[in-house]
């Protein structure tokens, strides 16, 4: 495939299984579904696989989302266990999410390649910055509020997420902690949400990569059976057992630490990721 030798197949296919494995481990943790992680590794492994750079990021966050459907599934059963999980906010937020969601799916299908790079750089580095930095004075208000703001919060946790292929624990985490709410109620709720938004967020994708196959014939990784749409069959097949396995391993690692440093590891974090697609666009 692409041109590559039996063992560099081996390699990356070593690669992504491994990378389940702290995907899932970091879905737990930080409640976002181990996208963050994913859509970077994601992003090497198909520049080496031959994926034309035009369709490399949304196949990227396609097969991201695909993953992050078993994986926030576990993840939020854990945390639900542990009485975690802010049920009122789903109530509030199902519906302008999923409205959310299909817009950045619609959207996936005709923007440019370089959107989901800006996107996704801009927004961990503002949600890093909140969290390395942040003073107990630095809020939004006392509480979430009720109303438009907060469906329209919801629209946009569900917009960016699709656009970034994260599952809505980034935007959902930082809303919540800037309207003073504890930091593990935050990852808690957001592997709720990252269920929500993952799975028509995947069907999203492949509608929005069905072209792709016909555009570029000569690509093995996005014709059947490797890819459906923007979604790398083979991809999410490798990365999901090892994902399943750590996810309740994070959700204990996550109750087990203090609040600041949760915060500070969920911002090294996404400044980490942050900058490896800074390098990218520039």
């Amino acid at each position: 495939m692409a041109g590559l030798d039996i063992t560099e197949v081996v390699e990356l296919a070593v690669l992504l299984v491994a990378v389940g494995g702290l995907s899932g481990f970091l879905a737990g943790v930080f409640g976002i579904g181990g996208g963050a992680i994913l859509v970077p590794v994601f992003y090497e492994c198909f520049r080496i696989a031959g994926v034309p750079l035009e369709v490399r990021m949304p196949l990227c966050i396609g097969t991201s989302l695909a993953i992050i459907i078993p994986t926030s599934l576990r993840s939020f059963r854990a945390h639900l266990a542990r009485g975690a999980v802010d049920m009122e906010i789903l109530r509030k937020w199902w519906l302008p999410i999923l409205i959310g969601v299909a817009v950045g799916s619609v959207t996936a299908r005709f923007a440019p390649e370089k959107l989901f790079k800006i996107v996704f750089v801009l927004v961990a580095w503002s949600a890093a910055a909140r969290l390395l930095f942040a003073r107990e004075g630095w809020k939004l208000g006392n509480d979430l509020p009720d109303g438009p703001l907060m469906k329209l919060y919801g629209f946009f946790v569900g917009l960016l997420s699709t656009l970034m292929g994260i599952g809505g624990g980034l935007f959902s985490n930082l809303l919540m902690t800037f309207y003073g709410r504890p930091i593990h109620q935050a990852v808690a709720t957001s592997s709720a949400l990252a269920v929500l938004i993952s799975i028509p967020g995947a069907l999203g994708y492949i509608y929005a990569g069905w072209p792709a196959a016909a555009t570029y014939p000569d690509v093995a990784p996005l014709q059947l059976p490797f890819a459906l749409g923007y979604v790398s069959l083979i991809g999410a097949l490798l990365v999901m057992p090892t994902s399943l396995l750590t996810a309740p391993l994070g959700v204990r690692a996550a109750h087990a630490m203090s609040k600041r440093t949760l915060e500070i590891a969920f911002g090294a974090y996404l400044f980490i990721v942050g900058s490896r697609f800074v390098v990218a666009l520039l």
